[in-house]
């Protein structure tokens, strides 16, 4: 075929390839070094399975309904009318502890939410209704100190305090056995999380059932490997509970009358951090503890008698623009604030896992880079077919590159279905490898909308809940 030797048209597609090739090459290093990073988690987590430190623990029977201390939870609302009352129904149905009581934050402007929980404190004196001294919204921290600021003053009023505070969002669904749980977990541990089980669904079999895929994956492995290297455990802002002592710990440290950052928007994920360093016991394997005085924290992955896993069950976004704002979030919280806030750390154990909670804009740089050349590298071929231009090629380098990026993508896609099967059929697993160029779009939009938000912060402007619409809970569904 003949080709164009000189002109404009042959100058503008070397352009091209050149844009290509250091495409090719950026996001090559970078799924090389991604690789290796993803390789050494799944041989530290198969050395721990290997030597049964990493297996999931399964319950001979059900629970004692009995607790140790009193608890209490904490669900902050906002615009949450529609699924508060199912999800506190539901809730004191399968927690009958009679040590719990259910503390639910509301803004007086919030009408709606306030009187679906009225409806409920009204036949439960479990629950105890907080609304915040403003209107809302606000921020997540702010309603939940809201919340802390009356359970003190409830604290006074009885002379007894409480032994431990969880977090549950009003969308959530509980297991029977999680409250017991949490409570033998907190006798070794001043801030316990367990895992999140996101709810497929039907009708998002894409954007709601990529959330299944990453948690699944995170909660089977990342999150035992932390544990078990005595790592900082990030609190996932549902299915966590702290001790008392630990908030009061941390409010000391802080200088605040309350334990939540306020104007932070991952502020579960802070106080998880701040907890949840490994304690003196565990001093070999994760250096020097934030809190010397406390146990530290715990990821506790358990299943119950029937096989059920203990977790917290939740549906996520199904829209795409729900996805995006909240992965955004997200990433603002944990990779642009979280660095401000917490820092790094000098333990090698500790410096990996930072590092691997804050290159979500990294990776979705280099997965814009790699669609890009992907794009590029298609345009090239149609312009060397109509013999426009003769494509260059590529240096043994790139070519080595893709290869191990390819036999790299092929593994973690066998990893993924592998965990979603295990806890959700083959369907499902078969679905989250076709998922996965989904995640990443949402991934490379977020990490975008990130960065400019936390420009915007860095300018002052205020930070505002960047909450999620729910229309349904899961328990309306439960059979």
């Amino acid at each position: 075929m003949w080709v164009a030797e000189t002109g404009w048209v042959p100058a503008f597609f070397a352009g091209v390839d050149a844009i290509r090739l250091e495409l090719l090459l950026f996001a090559g290093f970078w799924f090389c070094v991604g690789a290796l990073d993803e390789l050494l988690m799944d041989g530290v987590w198969a050395g721990l399975h290997l030597a049964g430190k990493g297996r999931t623990r399964v319950l001979d029977a059900a629970l004692p309904a009995e607790l140790s201390g009193p608890i209490a939870l904490y669900v902050p609302a906002w615009h949450e009318a529609r699924v508060i009352g199912t999800m506190l129904s539901h809730c004191l149905r399968t927690w009958p502890h009679r040590d719990l009581r259910i503390y639910v934050g509301c803004y007086p402007n919030d009408a709606a939410t306030a009187r679906a929980i009225a409806v409920v404190a009204r036949a439960d004196r479990r629950v105890r209704p907080v609304v915040v001294g403003h209107d809302g919204p606000t921020t997540k921290g702010d309603c939940l100190n809201a919340i802390w600021h009356a359970m003190v003053r409830d604290e006074i009023a009885s002379a007894r305090q409480y032994r431990a505070i969880l977090l549950q969002d009003a969308e959530d669904m509980v297991h029977p056995d999680a409250l017991t749980l949490v409570d033998e977990a907190l006798h070794d541990a001043d801030f316990v999380q367990l895992p999140v089980r996101p709810e497929p669904q039907s009708r998002s079999t894409w954007i709601a059932g990529h959330y299944t895929d990453e948690f699944t994956e995170a909660h089977l492995r990342e999150m035992v490997v932390r544990d078990r290297l005595g790592a900082g455990i990030p609190a996932a802002g549902v299915g966590c509970a702290f001790s008392r002592e630990a908030l009061a710990r941390t409010m000391e440290r802080d200088d605040r009358d309350a334990p939540f950052t306020p104007d932070a928007l991952t502020e579960d994920y802070e106080l998880g951090m701040k907890i949840g360093r490994a304690a003196r016991s565990r001093p070999s394997r994760a250096g020097p503890p934030q809190d010397r005085a406390g146990k530290g924290g715990r990821f506790v992955r358990v299943r119950a008698a029937d096989g059920t896993l203990i977790a917290t069950r939740s549906p996520f976004p199904h829209r795409l623009d729900a996805a995006v704002r909240q992965k955004a979030r997200w990433l603002q919280g944990i990779a642009f604030d979280g660095w401000d806030t917490l820092g790094w750390a000098s333990h090698p154990f500790e410096l990996w896992m930072r590092m691997r909670d804050r290159r979500g804009p990294l990776v979705a740089i280099v997965l814009a880079a790699a669609y890009v050349a992907f794009v590029l590298t298609g345009a090239l071929a149609v312009a060397q077919w109509l013999g426009w231009y003769r494509v260059r090629e590529l240096p043994l380098v790139v070519d080595w590159m893709l290869v191990i990026t390819t036999a790299a993508f092929a593994w973690r896609a066998l990893v993924r279905a592998a965990t979603v099967t295990r806890e959700y059929g083959w369907e499902e697993g078969l679905a989250a490898v076709v998922r996965i160029p989904v995640a990443n779009i949402i991934a490379i939009i977020a990490a975008r909308l990130a960065l400019v938000r936390y420009a915007r912060s860095l300018r002052g402007e205020p930070t505002r809940w960047e909450k999620t619409e729910h229309d349904f809970h899961p328990a309306e569904h439960a059979t």
